[in-house]
């Protein structure tokens, strides 16, 4: 049996996979390496079926005629994790029940499995990255969306229904701008880099195509409306990660996704903001990730961890 392991990462804007070796899960006493590793942009008329197209064939091509003993997929929406299926795409239409994992278990003739992107990603920096050794984390990535992932008593949390770990769409402004879901005020309507990017554009009359990267480097430059949005994003977030902390009490938090590379200043609000919010008694740590745009991708190597060993 081949000892190569695939993982895609099925983002909002961008597709990434990656190949490692199954000894990964023994030597994690030093940083895991990967095999080889791709990313490709999704066309501004990304659909399901597209996406899944140019996947398969960035992992046939990373492969490189090899065949992987499994396969671990990250997706950025929600998953029925059990079922193997994605249930929608916020950001990317004709996902609604797509069976993925059995399609990809068909493309690349190894067993899959699929879970939503924070999920996966908390699994990921907690096997291998800033989450070692640590029983009880919270996973938020914030980049097109925000979304986080429980790992609590050493295990990944999915909740109910596999919605757990929502914290985007947790209401941290009931008088803030409409979200996509209908709310106002959640996190991700204010933190994520989309949101922030046309609110600042909007602010100053400027068509210019603009993203929540060029909100933080404005925010440096000294622009001052870029970095009053940028500020009120990451109190936003801060908030939600201090309601969270009091609700479940995790160690840590871990903080991933392309707004976190936003500077000092973002860092700072984020953590004034969550111990503001949390109980004195409420104790935690907030870091970045280790992993940064590789999380989803480590996690999904870990999500499949046990069908390579035969457990």
């Amino acid at each position: 049996m081949s000892e190569r392991i695939l993982a895609l990462d099925f983002g909002g804007t961008k597709l990434s996979a990656a190949v490692t070796e199954s000894a990964v899960f023994t030597t994690v006493d030093s940083p895991p390496r990967w095999h080889a590793h791709g990313r490709r942009r999704s066309p501004p008329d990304a659909s399901a079926e597209t996406d899944i197209s140019m996947m398969i064939a960035l992992g046939e091509e990373l492969l490189d005629g090899a065949a992987p003993a499994a396969v671990g997929i990250s997706f950025g929406g929600p998953v029925d994790f059990p079922a193997g299926m994605v249930r929608l795409s916020h950001h990317v239409p004709g996902w609604e029940a797509v069976p993925l994992q059995q399609q990809i278990e068909v493309a690349f003739g190894a067993p899959a499995r699929v879970d939503n992107d924070a999920n996966v990603a908390a699994l990921g920096e907690w096997r291998f990255g800033a989450g070692r050794g640590v029983a009880d984390l919270l996973y938020v990535t914030v980049s097109t969306g925000v979304g986080g992932g429980w790992i609590l008593g050493g295990r990944p949390f999915r909740g109910h229904a596999g919605m757990a770990g929502e914290i985007g769409h947790t209401v941290v402004d009931p008088q803030g701008p409409v979200c996509l879901c209908g709310k106002r005020g959640c996190v991700e309507r204010l933190a994520s880099g989309p949101y922030m990017a046309a609110d600042l554009a909007a602010r100053r009359g400027d068509r210019t195509a603009l993203t929540g990267v060029m909100v933080a480097e404005l925010a440096a430059a000294g622009d001052p409306d870029a970095a009053a949005i940028l500020a009120r994003g990451a109190r936003g977030l801060g908030v939600g990660i201090g309601n969270a902390a009091n609700l479940i009490n995790p160690w840590r938090v871990v903080l991933g996704g392309g707004i976190t590379k936003s500077g000092a200043a973002w860092w700072s609000g984020v953590r004034a903001a969550a111990a503001e919010t949390a109980l004195p008694e409420v104790q935690f740590d907030i870091v970045p990730a280790f992993f940064t745009d590789d999380a989803p991708l480590w996690g999904a190597v870990a999500l499949v961890e046990d069908l390579v060993r035969g457990g």
